[in-house]
């Protein structure tokens, strides 16, 4: 998985004044949980963007001046209700041998026969939270679909792999393709001519 360095400014006092001047200069405060103690520290607003503003999955690397170096994931995040300015960011540490979970997104691969037949796709899962160590940790769950037909339902199960645990029922639906009423029966008229070759070989 791809990662994200932030560099930071480790923060002795975390009391609402010094939180609030921190705001005020343009710095976002932060906690890193998951470890010994917390980590206390400070980083531009400018540091998260490309972390909170994409729809991709990132582990982080904080680097704090004093050369302390701690491997992370986003744990949660805070924002104004006015602005949307960034007002808190919570972190988790995690280590190369503690698995951790997380949500990745779903990259859907193809175009679906039951879509080219006038069907409709519903994708119910834009993401999947997972559970895996760290380095295995993928930076999309490739979903091919291209196979589906009107009607058709792709489980989580289809999607499993050895190197992580989905945090899902298995009969998760991931996503599905409804007939409309411009679909056509072509799918099914597929297979009832295949079934009729069949048969016409078979009198010969």
């Amino acid at each position: 998985m791809k990662s994200i360095t932030i560099n930071g400014s480790q923060r002795e006092s975390v009391g609402k004044k010094a939180t609030k001047a921190l705001r005020n200069a343009g710095q976002v405060p932060c906690v890193v949980y998951g470890g010994d103690k917390a980590i206390h520290f400070s980083a531009p607003e400018l540091a998260f963007s490309k972390l909170v503003y994409t729809p991709n999955a990132h582990t982080v690397v904080i680097e704090l001046d004093g050369g302390t170096r701690v491997n992370a994931i986003l744990q949660d995040i805070q924002f104004h209700p006015v602005t949307d300015r960034i007002l808190h960011v919570d972190f988790y540490q995690v280590f190369d041998d503690k698995e951790i979970t997380m949500d990745i997104p779903v990259n859907y691969i193809g175009n679906p026969r039951g879509v080219r037949n006038g069907g409709v796709l519903r994708k119910n899962k834009r993401s999947l939270r997972v559970k895996a160590l760290p380095g295995n940790l993928p930076d999309f769950i490739d979903a091919d679909i291209s196979e589906l037909k009107i009607g058709n339902k792709l489980y989580i199960t289809a999607l499993e792999t050895e190197a992580y645990k989905f945090m899902h029922p298995d009969n998760t639906v991931v996503c599905l393709v409804r007939r409309s009423r411009a679909a056509v029966l072509v799918d099914d008229e597929d297979d009832e001519e295949g079934e009729e070759a069949t048969e016409a070989e078979g009198q010969e």
